[in-house]
């Protein structure tokens, strides 16, 4: 079964959370369906859910047997542990034979490509492809299919699908989320359930209040984003060169599945047949009437803004199928000396670090990376996302800092969200010598744009990498060094520093930044009259928190794009296990320092330039600091 429009396919592609549902969707008019085995995919909080081995070759031989595509969802990242797992289910794989397996971990690439196994392989939303040299490297990988990312505009589809050839899957019903793809590393760090992994605990839909310059906004769910909805606006994609047409839902039942699936297939047919007497709302009113949350379009023609926020039976973030809650809040683990001693005991002692380790710092401004250099940093990461009211170094003061760097390093960080023009920005700042030491690259489009200016290049914590075959991944891409990811638990964490070809660097300390949105919160400052007084109990009342329903204060960081930085509120200090770390063998040590003033970032730095110098000395040393937060947290290292 095939559509077309033009010469062009057209797909509409549908969920199946179950065999039985699978059964029911296969008969509808979706030209395609999307679903993934009992483990190791992105829909793993029920048990019943997902198909069994027996279930996915039955799904595939009906699928084919009617002229239909069938994708398997083997789109989380993967831990150590479970890279034999992962192993062995594409060889199933391969012997089922799907169109083609969504992926998220580049480790599932290499697994493809080193067993020869010939699988056609989509890359998942989470992959977060964003710019075009990105899309060229996954074309030369094999890649033949991005699933867009949520945030991104048809123009820029358009745009990507002309200059690659790339074929584009775009979300065109359901639920979305808030956080750039892949980068809310929140419930991860929080329930020791990740996003990433497939087990989200959903606190964007939390209820919150706003607070900001001493005002409280008394917004419901600001961060709760309302549903996906282009029935309407079917031509529009077509005409953007998107191939597939995504119904989002393997966690929905079947009847509102193929309610669904019947309605889109319909307007897909009918404007295909006479795009001239088009009636693009024929079943708006239907599908308005059924909807689970209000609609939105997304960023399908520009930033969306308050209107992309849900304010109709949300707070809930419950199941769709039983109406269990995901989660309530919670405070962020304090460290007690018990889980230290247990986090002691799983670092062990096994390997011995011959060198010092490097202690590098991300710096927000020009006053953070002196002080920096002067309390002997031995690396600076000058962010490309800056938080206001600071604004991004110049070249005037880059330079300024690399003829004062001595034995340090500087490097530029690049933005996490790495777009063309900004590859352009960087590209064109690089060709003068600004005497720079290397960059912090954050997207595997950057890393290539930017190759030919042979500085040395590490990975950022966005790369999400979780295990030794991502890291060897990323070595033969030209990274010198990683950084883990921040979810990653205390096991994990070991694992993937002795299997890395290459040497693993650690957030250690700071307020790393957990939730990464293009939506802005503080908008909502500017929308809603306040509705009472109160001070921040935390940060600087310039800075915007969400409280949630249970007190705790989350600071949200505003930079000069207008994107938004949700950070832990508690500060992460990793300081009473530094020795087992090194002894772990962590090379790197890395302080985020983009929330902090410059005052507290010299105390953290020599705290920690003592404790390099005497590993010993640690444990003593943190129980010296007075954390000028809510407390200290070990983040991910709360899980084993």
């Amino acid at each position: 079964m095939a559509r077309y429009f033009d010469g062009k396919e057209v797909e509409l592609l549908a969920p199946a959370g179950t065999f039985e549902i699978f059964k029911r969707v296969v008969e509808t008019g979706a030209d395609a369906i999307y679903c993934g085995g009992k483990k190791l995919n992105m829909r793993i909080h029920r048990k019943d859910y997902n198909l069994t081995d027996d279930e996915l070759r039955q799904a595939v031989e009906m699928s084919h047997s009617m002229g239909k595509k069938i994708y398997i969802t083997l789109n989380n990242l993967y831990e150590c542990k479970e890279l034999k797992e992962v192993e062995a289910f594409l060889e199933f794989l391969g012997e089922i034979r799907p169109d083609a397996v969504l992926v998220q971990d580049f480790s599932v690439i290499e697994m493809v490509r080193r067993k020869k196994l010939g699988l056609n392989l989509h890359a998942s939303v989470m992959m977060n492809a964003h710019n075009l040299e990105t899309l060229k490297e996954l074309q030369r990988l094999g890649i033949t299919r991005v699933v867009a990312s949520r945030e991104m505009g048809l123009a820029q589809v358009k745009a990507l699908h002309l200059q690659t050839g790339m074929e584009f899957e775009y979300f065109t019903h359901g639920d979305m989320c808030i956080a750039h793809g892949s980068q809310c590393l929140y419930s991860g760090i929080l329930f020791g359930k990740s996003s990433n992994r497939g087990m989200c605990m959903k606190p964007c839909r939390w209820g919150f209040s706003v607070k900001k310059d001493g005002s409280v906004y008394p917004t419901g769910y600001p961060m709760a984003v309302k549903d996906m909805y282009m029935y309407e606006n079917i031509p529009e994609m077509i005409q953007a060169g998107i191939t597939s047409f995504k119904i989002e839902g393997r966690m929905r039942d079947a009847d509102y599945i193929v309610h669904l699936v019947n309605c889109y297939s319909d307007a897909i047919d009918r404007y295909i047949d006479d795009p001239l007497a088009y009636d693009r709302r024929r079943h708006a009113e239907v599908l308005y009437q059924h909807r689970k949350r209000d609609f939105s379009i997304g960023y399908a023609f520009g930033k969306p803004g308050l209107s992309n926020i849900n304010k109709r039976l949300e707070g809930t973030g419950a199941f769709y199928s039983t109406g269990q809650v995901f989660s309530k809040p919670v405070e962020e683990h304090e460290i007690t000396p018990e889980r230290i001693q247990r986090v002691r005991e799983m670092l062990g002692t096994g390997l011995k670090n011959a060198q010092k380790p490097v202690l590098g710092v991300r710096v927000n401004s020009f006053e953070q990376a002196t002080a920096s250099l002067e309390e002997g940093a031995d690396c600076i990461y000058l962010a490309g996302d800056v938080f206001e009211p600071d604004i991004p170094l110049g070249k005037k003061e880059i330079l300024r800092l690399t003829s004062m760097k001595g034995k340090s390093k500087v490097f530029l960080a690049l933005p996490r969200m790495t777009f063309e023009e900004d590859i352009s920005r960087y590209r064109h700042l690089l060709s003068e010598n600004l005497n720079v030491d290397g960059l912090l690259v954050t997207n595997l489009g950057a890393i290539h744009a930017l190759k030919k200016f042979e500085l040395e290049m590490g990975g950022d914590f966005s790369l999400n990498i979780y295990n030794p075959m991502a890291a060897a991944f990323y070595a033969a891409q030209g990274l010198t060094w990683i950084t883990a990811s921040l979810e990653s638990p205390v096991r994990n964490t070991r694992e993937l520093v002795q299997g890395s070809p290459i040497p693993v660097e650690m957030v250690v300390h700071g307020l790393p930044v957990v939730m990464y949105m293009e939506h802005d919160l503080y908008e909502n400052t500017r929308a809603y009259p306040p509705a009472g007084q109160e001070a921040n109990r935390h940060v600087d009342d310039r800075i915007l928190v969400l409280k949630d329903d249970a007190g705790y204060e989350h600071p949200v960081f505003r930079d000069q794009a207008g994107r938004n930085h949700m950070t832990l509120y508690k500060e992460l200090c990793l300081l009473p296990v530094l020795k087992e770390l090194c002894s772990a063998g962590v090379s790197r040590f890395r302080i985020e320092a983009r929330g902090y003033s410059t005052p507290s970032l010299r105390r953290i730095l020599r705290v920690y330039k003592k404790a390099m110098a005497d590993l010993d000395s640690s444990p003593e040393l943190f129980m010296s600091m007075k954390s000028e937060g809510p407390g200290y947290t070990l983040g991910a290292f709360y899980f084993d």
